[in-house]
């Protein structure tokens, strides 16, 4: 009987390890569109889904440039190149009036789920933490922490380095923005490097590298990690 338990117990533990990856390379959708949207855009109409993988805009060319943006290489179990990111584009009768859109992010507990609602230029209108597993969680998800982000864009985000986990420019208003928590930084530096990956994200598939100049600005004057 032992014998039969734990074989039972080394087959989950084997399964979970070749399962677990698969699970994780996921797209971060809503877990109640109709809800969140009426909440972020109250006077939306409606809105469309859309999701869009790099696999299939670019590939290896556009993962690499990506990257490049983010200032570090995709994490493999949560960053795979055929992972479908949901775009939530959301419509005032025939008017499209913002955008909502997430990313998974590796957390020091397991993912965190990141969302934002943007407008059309991808000027953070909201954020909020869908999922996030750490003993001060509710110091992420308090409005007094994810309010500090409305007005941002992604010009912000350029001066932050995941790798070092810091902001290269002290005057940029990202540098404002200090970790609630008291326990470590692990997860405040997982929720920057996440909202930037998601607003490079949205700025290539959906903005129109509307902040590419802006990018190669930074880069160019060695502000850029």
């Amino acid at each position: 009987m032992r014998k039969g338990i734990g074989f039972l117990v080394i087959l989950i533990i084997l399964m979970g390890g070749f399962v677990c990856p698969a699970l994780a390379a996921v797209g971060c959708t809503l877990r109640d569109p109709d809800r969140d949207v009426r909440r972020l855009f109250p006077q939306s109409t409606g809105y469309k889904t859309t999701f869009i993988a790099i696999k299939e805009r670019g590939g290896e060319k556009l993962l690499k440039r990506i990257e490049e943006k983010l200032g570090e290489g995709f994490e493999p179990i949560y960053e795979t190149i055929d992972v479908p990111y949901a775009f939530y584009t959301i419509l005032k009768q025939k008017e499209i009036i913002g955008y909502i859109h997430g990313v998974n992010q590796k957390g020091e507990f397991g993912g965190l789920q990141l969302i934002l609602a943007t407008d059309l230029a991808g000027k953070i209108l909201s954020f909020y933490c869908q999922r996030i597993t750490n003993p001060e969680s509710k110091k992420y998800r308090d409005p007094k922490f994810t309010d500090q982000f409305k007005g941002l864009t992604l010009a912000d985000f350029y001066f932050y380095d995941p790798q070092k986990g810091n902001i290269s420019d002290t005057t940029n208003p990202l540098s404002r923005i200090k970790n609630p928590g008291q326990r470590n930084d692990t997860d405040f530096k997982a929720i920057l490097r996440g909202l930037k990956k998601n607003l490079i994200i949205f700025d290539e598939f959906i903005g129109g590298n509307r902040y590419d100049e802006v990018y190669e600005r930074i880069k160019a004057h060695g502000k850029h990690h």
